[in-house]
Parts: C-alpha cells; structure tokens; sequence
C-alpha cells in the first residue's frame, strides 16, 4: 500500500519515487494513484504541507526555534490580535504568520446560507489560502529576533525590518494586535 498524506483541502496525496536526469532517487506527492509508488517516508526525509496546502516531501529540516518560542508566537497572536485563522510555519529561520487571503467572516456566511453552520466549518479551511504578512527571523550568532512585516508596495515587495529584541514575546505582544488591521500597512521601522 503506497504512503497516502490527506492535507488541509480533504485532498488525498501518494508518495512517489522518480529519477533525476544524474540517476538519483527523487521523492514527490502527486494526487495520481498510479506511477512508481512507495509506501514509506525514506530516512532523512519528512512530509511538509505548506500553508496553502501543498504537499512536500523534503529533507529533515533543522531546528532553530524551541517548542516554547513557537508556542509564544502561537499565545501571543490568539491573545493579542483579533484575528481567528492564520498559520505558523517554519522555514530557515523565520517563524512566519500568513493570514487567509479571503474575509473569513462573509466566506463562512455564505456557506453557512447554502448549507448550514456544520457544513460551512467543514468546507471553510478548504476554500481559504494564505499569505505570508509578519515574520520573525533569528540571525545566526544572535539571541535577538527581528520582526519583520511584507510590504505591498510596488517597488518594495519584500519583507521590511520593525524592531529587533532578545524578548520574544513582547515583541509579539507589541505586534500582533495589527495583524488583520489597517495599522498593519502603517508599521515601519528603522
């Protein structure tokens, strides 16, 4: 039986095992059921599914951050925003906050209209997708984390610096209340 991973969506993905053009096993999920198929996570390898639900299989990635320090991020932005979706995910050094795309409010409306309050929680994390709005990063040989936020300006779009600080959760507590508001687009830093 080949390795099946169901992501976020409700879709179904099989592990598959292919060949480089220098001879080399390469490992990917596809949502086709027929191919070379493998029926186990090789070593060294683990299942990533970003925040928009796509299926990875990549090399075990190191850890940078702590449970504690993932877990402040995670209190901190239910605590001290007032949005209700988002995603952390890991990559590098970055712990990076990507909230839904869509207003979760009229989303959830809508499906609550078409078919009932259970039906519209069911479907509602398999309509959303996600951007990347705040980050923050660790730098090698340093104990501050930076805060990051994107910048939607056409001549920027990168990740612009707010503030920096070895304290981690009121650096979350100073930020995260902007997420999902106006004042978001308002913060620069130095």
């Amino acid at each position: 039986m080949a390795l099946q991973y169901t992501n976020r969506r409700g879709q179904t993905y099989v592990l598959h095992q292919g060949t480089t053009k220098t001879g080399k096993p390469k490992y990917y999920f596809s949502l086709k059921t027929e191919g070379n198929l493998i029926d186990s996570i090789p070593d060294g390898y683990e299942i990533y599914e970003n925040p928009n639900s796509q299926v990875y299989l990549r090399k075990i990635q190191p850890k940078v951050f702590s449970d504690r320090e993932l877990e402040t991020v995670e209190q901190g932005i239910k605590r001290y925003s007032k949005i209700k979706k988002f995603i952390i995910d890991v990559k590098d050094n970055s712990i990076i906050i990507h909230l839904p795309d869509q207003d979760v409010g009229k989303v959830s409306d809508i499906l609550s209209a078409l078919g009932g309050r259970d039906t519209s929680s069911k479907h509602l994390d398999s309509l959303l997708t996600y951007t990347p709005m705040m980050r923050f990063v660790r730098r090698k040989d340093s104990k501050n984390f930076w805060v990051q936020r994107w910048c939607f300006r056409g001549s920027v779009d990168d990740w612009i610096d707010l503030d920096a600080g070895e304290d981690l959760e009121s650096l979350v507590k100073k930020y995260a209340p902007h997420l999902g508001q106006e004042s978001f687009y308002e913060l620069y830093g130095f």
